[in-house]
Order: C-alpha cells, then sequence, then structure tokens
C-alpha cells in the first residue's frame, strides 16, 4: 500500500508594504519613525525648559550676588563673583532704608488680606458650587465679571469711597480693599473645585445630624486643602507685589508697603549712588514669594489638577 507525502503549503502571496511585520514594525527589528520623532521633540521641549529655566533663573542669582556686593564692584564686574559677602548691605537697607518698617506694614496687609480672602472666597464658592437657588448662575457671573473689569477704572471712585468711610491711609482699608480684589479669581477657582469633590462625604455628615455650618469648616474645607493652598499662593504673589492700589490708598510714609518702599528706595538712593543697598532691599521683598512657592509648590500643582485626576 502507497501513501502519498502531504504537499508542503504554499507560501503567502506578498502583501503590499513588503519588509513591515503584522505589528507595524520594520522586518529588520530597527526602530520606526515615530520613535525618531519623538525623541528629537523630546530633545526639543527640553531644550526650550532649559533656555526658559536659564532666562528666569539668571536675573534673580544675579540681583542677590549683586546685593553682596559693593558699589564699585558692581559697575566695575558687574558679573564676576563678590570678593566677600557684604552683609552691611542688607543691615543699612533693613535700617536706614526703614525695610523693616515696610516689611512688618506689607506683613499685616497681605496676612490679613490673604486670611479675609479665603475665608470670604472659599464659603461663597461652596455655597455656589453645592447649593441650588434663584440667582446662583447670576453671583456666579458677577464674581466673573469682576475679574474682567480693569482695576485702573476704579481707583478714581474707590480712592473717594475710602476717603468716605474714614478708611484711608490705614493698614485695614488697605485689608478691606485686597480682598475685594482679590475675590472674584477666588471664588471662580473655588467653584470649580468644590465641584470636583465627593458629595457623599456631605451627605453623610447631614444623615449623622451635621449643620451646614459644621459640615463645611469641619469636613468640606479640609478636604479642600489643595486647592486653598493653590489659590492662597496666587493670591499671595499678587496682593505682595500690588504696587497700584497702596500708591492710590496710601500716601502716609509710615504705612507704605514694600513695593512702596523699594520705590522709595530707589529714587533716593539713586541720587546718593548706594546701589547695594537697594539691591539688598529688592532681595529682601523677593525672598518671601520665592520662599513660598519652592515650600509649596507641590501642594500648588495637587490643586491645579485635583479635577482632572478625579
Amino acid at each position: 500500500m502507497e501513501t502519498t507525502e502531504t504537499p508542503a503549503p504554499a507560501p503567502a502571496p506578498a502583501e503590499s508594504g513588503a519588509g513591515v511585520s503584522r505589528a507595524g514594525f520594520p522586518a529588520d527589528g530597527k526602530p520606526g519613525g515615530r520613535k525618531r520623532e519623538g525623541e528629537v521633540l523630546n530633545v526639543f521641549s527640553h531644550g526650550i525648559l532649559v533656555i526658559w529655566a536659564i532666562m528666569v533663573v539668571m536675573p534673580l542669582v544675579w540681583a542677590v550676588m549683586t546685593s553682596f556686593k559693593d558699589d564699585g564692584s558692581i559697575f566695575g564686574s558687574p558679573w564676576s563673583l563678590p570678593d566677600r559677602l557684604h552683609f552691611e548691605n542688607w543691615a543699612r537697607a533693613w535700617s536706614d532704608a526703614h525695610m523693616s518698617d515696610y516689611f512688618l506694614n506689607t506683613v499685616l496687609v497681605v496676612g490679613g488680606s490673604l486670611v479675609g480672602t479665603l475665608v470670604l472666597g472659599s464659603m461663597a464658592a461652596y455655597v455656589l458650587a453645592r447649593f441650588e437657588f434663584p440667582g446662583n448662575r447670576f453671583i456666579y457671573y458677577l464674581f466673573i465679571g469682576g475679574m474682567s473689569f480693569p482695576i485702573m477704572l476704579a481707583l478714581v471712585p474707590l480712592f473717594y469711597v475710602v476717603n468716605n468711610m474714614g478708611l484711608l491711609n490705614t493698614i485695614h482699608g488697605l485689608i478691606l480693599v485686597y480682598i475685594a480684589y482679590s475675590l472674584p479669581f477666588t471664588v471662580f477657582f473655588l467653584t470649580a473645585f468644590f465641584r470636583t469633590l465627593p458629595t457623599t462625604v456631605a451627605e453623610a455628615a447631614f444623615v449623622d445630624g451635621a449643620s451646614h455650618t459644621r459640615t463645611f469648616f469641619q469636613i468640606m474645607l479640609p478636604m479642600a486643602k489643595p486647592g486653598l493652598i493653590s489659590v492662597g499662593i496666587f493670591n499671595f504673589l499678587g496682593q505682595w507685589n500690588q504696587y497700584m492700589l497702596p500708591t492710590v490708598l496710601n500716601t502716609d510714609p509710615d504705612k507704605h508697603v514694600l513695593t512702596q518702599g523699594l520705590v522709595q528706595l530707589a529714587v533716593s538712593q539713586g541720587y546718593k549712588g548706594d546701589w547695594s543697598g537697594l539691591f539688598a532691599g529688592l532681595v529682601m521683598a523677593m525672598l518671601p514669594v520665592l520662599a513660598a512657592y519652592i515650600v509649596f509648590q507641590r501642594q500648588v500643582v495637587q490643586g491645579l489638577t485635583a479635577g482632572a485626576l478625579k
């Protein structure tokens, strides 16, 4: 009995795009063009970030380095390191230029306005985000409209309002103006943040008999900590560097804030030639802002991305 061998299967017809595997990679195993394009784009984006970091960091480093030089070194060798650390520049700016008084006034104004802005803004944002009532959308868009209103158009009427209330050239008057100036952005930011928080926790608190006030302060406000830190940093930067409002509403030299003091220091020291003291005062005003952002940078990122990660 003869047996017939099974013929070998015929090779499959070559498909279009020979040399490319079914997975889409070249047959020789070399990386494709997309990977090379991604590497080029990655190198390009990192290069742009490095250039941007240098552009931002170099002026700050140069200002700090210059604050420890004497006046001769500032003009003779502006890009060289100081021969020694001239701490007398800082002492002269702190005492003789009254930077200590300006610093204290700024801490009082910004500290009071920051606490008031976060408390009032979080309460308003929580109500707008969690409760439906007639006029809810109108009030919300009214706050958003306050963000687009130019502050320069309100300076003259604001001056007369503050003057008629007896708050002109006062610390607490400036605090109230800062709070009103910062509330629109705070309410806009925190309203979106409160909407991302889970409602089950608040409902469980209501079932257990907690009031709305207790639920807000003991449950919802701690849950909103990343958002509060983020908006607090933004408000801190804006209020610390504010110059236009205190210039119009705070003309008393004894109650000047840091921005006003730096301008006065620049004008007075410009005639005396004490540029080292001027740079020392500039760094004094700059360091708290840098320190606040460095300490809370992780919380700022968490607050900005909390809604997207839900």
